[in-house]
């Protein structure tokens, strides 16, 4: 059977799901999970992706996911990889994380069509998995809130000033005609607790035009109307072009994916006043040039091939050898913590 077409543009808004291989645990413990939460935040960061709504349970997550650039596989290919290494050094294991491929169903916004909000359903189903496993029983007084893994409790529950530029909240709470206020969040917390009280096991499965969504996520490649699916297709079609084995991506992603990166280093060679000639004549060493490595691997999704050419570095294993180095201490990593919050601003 073929692979899938993943499909990759500006805006797109995807259900993205994995399974932990064998449909065993992917996280053990809750440092795992918050091993999972770090290196889901800096896939986003990488990325300049916004997510809309995830949820983590042991064997699998869901995340409503939006690419302001078309770049979807190239940061879910560092995620699944970052995450599998860094698990499985946690817990002394070896081999794959996760089973088969991710799964990933581009999803109509509340803009891209008329007819039922599929992304208020679908943030709303997500939200709603806890439910679904059993994990809290709005019946017996233990509220959704406290299921702490997922977005509701760490991003729906928490004001703007104290969320991460990658917690997109605002959408969700608008598809529900609420406003990122405290009375908004506690009232949309209220929906989801009706829904969940209203529809049991079957938490959040509503069927818009007759579809179930579960089904949907299951073997569906869009969800959405049918307005909706033309669109898509019409993208499809165009990006299915036979393609030789050794293709990689378009270079117009490539390009803009680089640009996005000159943008960064322009910035951060600014604000350390580093200047092109002292780039190229110093050592790979140097802590400037390491402090911009560190920077382009936090803001994009480059390879460190890329960074070792453009910051004249020896080779791309001297860029993860020195930048993994650098970031054991606490005064650089308080460096690259303070550049990136005063970017990302």
């Amino acid at each position: 059977m073929p692979r899938q077409l993943r499909l990759e543009f500006a805006g797109a808004i995807y259900h993205v799901m994995a399974r932990g291989d064998r449909r065993e645990p992917i996280v053990r413990s809750d440092q795992d999970r918050r091993v999972f939460v770090e290196t889901m935040a800096q896939a986003c960061q990488r990325g300049g992706w916004g997510l809309h709504a995830w949820v983590l349970m042991d064997n699998h997550f869901h995340w409503v996911l939006e690419t302001p650039e078309p770049n979807l596989v190239r940061g879910m290919g560092w995620f699944m990889n970052a995450l599998t290494r860094r698990i499985n050094v946690r817990n002394g294991l070896w081999g794959h994380l996760f089973g088969d491929r991710y799964k990933s169903i581009v999803v109509q916004s509340r803009s891209q069509g008329s007819g039922p909000d599929y992304l208020g359903v679908l943030i709303d189903y997500v939200h709603l998995n806890p439910v679904r496993a059993g994990l809290v029983d709005v019946h017996e007084g233990r509220g959704l809130i406290d299921y702490p893994w997922s977005s509701l409790s760490q991003s729906y529950a928490v004001s703007p000033s104290k969320r991460s530029a990658w917690q997109w909240v605002e959408e969700g709470l608008a598809c529900q005609h609420l406003a990122d206020t405290a009375v908004g969040r506690r009232a949309y917390l209220r929906h989801l607790e009706k829904l969940a009280k209203e529809e049991g096991q079957m938490a959040g499965i509503r069927q818009p035009e007759g579809r179930s969504l579960h089904s949907t996520l299951r073997r569906g490649w869009y969800w959405g109307g049918q307005s909706f699916k033309e669109k898509v297709m019409a993208m499809a079609s165009r990006q299915a072009k036979p393609r030789s084995r050794h293709h990689r991506s378009a270079p117009e992603l490539r390009e803009a994916e680089c640009q996005r990166a000159e943008k960064w280093l322009k910035r951060a060679m600014l604000e350390m006043g580093v200047t092109e000639a002292e780039l190229k004549a110093s050592p790979g060493s140097q802590r400037e040039k390491v402090l911009l490595a560190a920077v382009l691997c936090a803001r994009t999704t480059l390879s460190q091939r890329w960074l070792a050419e453009r910051l004249h570095m020896k080779s791309a294993a001297n860029v993860s050898q020195q930048v993994r180095r650098a970031l054991r201490h606490p005064a650089f990593q308080a460096k690259i913590n303070d550049l990136l919050s005063r970017f990302d601003g």
